[in-house]
């Protein structure tokens, strides 16, 4: 196949911890991802991830930010950084369009209002996708679970402040598996990631004694400990830091 001229597009993977809350009609929480469905040719009907052809007179993560506010009405975003290029010279059909792929985040508590096109799909249960999309998906969170072992980035996904319970669901969420409440707290303090506010949570109906409340210490990403490594799925705590 011969292409007269090459296009450059951004693509974003955009994560967000779906679910998280109490009471009889709470799901389990999952991490999902946000589409939007193709209205038109090739692949009329696929979900797609949100972006766009790059502009001339601008940079990548400038492209970024902008389609992702123009196209899906996207601006809570607490984290956005590059990860990949996809070059396959046959990935999309006519014009050779090699295409950059970003990570962002939206924490758990923002409640965008997207475009009736667009929503958000478990990453464990994606819909049909449109060119190669879902290997892009695939790659975006398998980053997503490796840095979350080594550095801050649980701060994008997080409520402004939270009980441990909560930030044990979004670990577990965005990991695939489960995580142990105390470890991660441990782990965590003692990297200095997260501190104690001094207040605690809201009683509910059951009553007890009410949760402590912690915020991160950063809300920028930081390496915390470059050689840290996960516990594997089925491990006695699921979640491990070297001592």
């Amino acid at each position: 196949m011969s292409h007269g001229s090459t296009a450059h597009e951004v693509l974003a993977v955009v994560f967000q911890v779906r679910g998280l809350g109490s009471g009889t009609n709470a799901k389990k929480p999952q991490l999902s991802v946000l589409l939007w469905q193709r209205a038109r040719y090739p692949q009329r009907g696929a979900w797609s991830l949100p972006g766009g052809r790059l502009r001339d007179d601008e940079d990548m993560t400038t492209s970024m930010r902008r389609q992702l506010a123009e196209k899906v009405d996207l601006r809570e975003v607490a984290h956005l950084e590059q990860l990949a290029v996809f070059s396959a010279p046959d990935r999309v059909p006519d014009t050779r369009t090699i295409a950059s792929t970003f990570l962002g985040l939206v924490p758990s508590p923002a409640v965008p209002e997207l475009p009736p096109d667009t929503g958000w799909h478990p990453v464990t249960a994606l819909p049909k996708m449109a060119f190669d999309h879902a290997p892009m998906v695939a790659h975006a969170r398998t980053r997503l679970v490796a840095k979350i072992s080594y550095t801050n980035i649980g701060f994008a996904l997080a409520p402004t402040e939270f009980a441990m319970s909560t930030l044990r669901d979004i670990y577990s969420a965005a990991l695939g598996h489960q995580v142990d409440t105390t470890n991660l707290q441990r782990v965590l303090a003692r990297r200095g990631v997260i501190i104690q506010t001094g207040t605690v949570a809201q009683s509910g109906r059951s009553g007890g004694r009410p949760a402590a409340l912690y915020r991160f210490t950063d809300s920028k990403l930081r390496v915390t400990d470059e050689f840290a490594a996960l516990r594997p799925p089925g491990g006695p705590t699921g979640f491990l830091m070297p001592s």
